[in-house]
């Protein structure tokens, strides 16, 4: 089996670096930053392809790792229920998940503080070069560099990340701080609440120890809000003065940005959702943005994951996605007996097509919210899936 370097250490390439190794590969992961990655305040839903790898290869319940709901419910303004259904959801935390994959990974397989500038795609293999001197080969290189991909403008140049005119409000507040009433209307559910050109979920994720016990465990809200794309630079522009292209992390919103969104969730959330809103202590920012590619490979390097298509996360398949990759990455490699060229050209027919049906899913509901206006509590759109709704 083929030598493979993984630049990008997250889950998609955690994920896609241990599949190829139970493969029978060669793998190592490079990860530019020097210290070991973490995601503060970052809550996932996690589909059945997050959770694979740590379910049947690690044999990790998920309840060990993930939340589970029982139910989809809409409120009204007043904080009455405009829609319920039952419907059995999961969800964690990025830095949960992390920390299974990443223990499942040998320490002299995955180096920190390596950042790729340059690769070449020779006939049989791939040449790396790194920002520390380093030079390294492999017969193949997988990027998992994320949204902002440097190795996707080096393969595609013309995919570049498309605004997509909103924002996403995200943060915490553990379910102890909250009172009686709020707790009581949040912990069993994925809520949601629908505004006019806007929606916001609450869901409850696993603490910051892991502790998955209700009332023990933190609520985790994300608020959809429009941001003219001639404002965003401004709004991206962090309490430092610094102008940012993605997100302002947790302590860089300006501290007007903050009262203004906890001003208008007291005036428009239903009393629940409002609290969590309100009570978050740290909220932070990301910009919502599309990727398209016109393929997923050159020559012997590939991208997987939002380095492809970065999606949007209605569908909150982000995740499983990237691991999706990975599987039929390591699948087509097996059934081609190593063959990277024949596995490789598989691998992106298939992957290709999948990206390419989720990304006009997400758009489509991101649209019909925050520019339609016709986004419709119950909407049968809305049930999360990576090959389509419950998929």
């Amino acid at each position: 089996m083929p030598s493979v370097a993984v630049v990008g250490g997250s889950l998609g390439g955690l994920t896609t670096a241990l599949l190829l190794r139970d493969a029978g590969c060669r793998v190592h992961v490079y990860e530019r930053s020097p210290i070991p990655l973490e995601a503060r305040g970052a809550g996932i839903a996690v589909l059945a392809q997050t959770l694979r790898y740590a379910v049947e290869r690690l044999a990790v319940p998920p309840e060990q790792i993930s939340t589970e709901t029982g139910w989809v419910r809409f409120l009204h303004s007043d904080g009455s229920i405009a829609h319920t259904e039952p419907r059995s959801y999961r969800f964690s935390a990025w830095n949960t998940i992390y920390r299974v994959l990443r223990n499942a990974l040998a320490d002299e397989c995955y180096q920190q503080g390596w950042e790729l500038t340059s690769f070449t795609s020779a006939d049989r293999h791939v040449r790396l070069d790194f920002t520390n001197g380093e030079v390294r080969d492999a017969d193949l290189l997988v990027c998992a560099d994320g949204i902002g991909s440097a190795s996707r403008q080096r393969m595609f140049p013309e995919a570049a990340p498309s605004y997509a005119g909103y924002v996403g409000w995200r943060g915490t507040v553990p379910e102890a701080d909250l009172s009686p009433a709020t707790y009581e209307a949040l912990h069993d559910a994925l809520t949601y609440q629908v505004l006019p050109h806007s929606h916001i979920l609450v869901y409850p994720i696993p603490g910051p120890d892991g502790n998955l016990e209700p009332g023990r465990r933190l609520l985790n809200m994300v608020w959809y809000r429009n941001v003219p794309e001639p404002d965003l630079p401004a709004f991206l522009t962090d309490r430092h003065g610094v102008r940012r292209t993605v997100s302002l992390p947790p302590n860089h919103p300006r501290q007007e940005q903050i009262d203004e969104m906890r001003e208008v969730a007291a005036q428009l959330l239903a009393p629940p959702i409002a609290e969590v809103v309100t009570s978050v202590p740290e909220p932070f920012v990301q910009a919502v943005y599309d990727v398209a590619v016109t393929g997923m490979a050159r020559g012997r390097a590939c991208l997987v994951g939002d380095a492809a298509f970065g999606v949007r996360p209605h569908a909150a398949a982000g995740t499983a996605k990237a691991a999706e990759d990975g599987w039929v990455l390591a699948e087509e490699l097996v059934r081609a007996d190593g063959d990277v060229d024949v596995a490789v050209a598989r691998w992106e027919r298939r992957q290709l097509a999948l990206g390419a049906s989720l990304l006009a899913r997400t758009r489509a509901i991101g649209d019909s919210s925050q520019c339609r206006g016709d986004f419709q509590p119950g909407d049968p759109r809305l049930v999360f899936g990576l090959y389509g709704p419950g998929r």
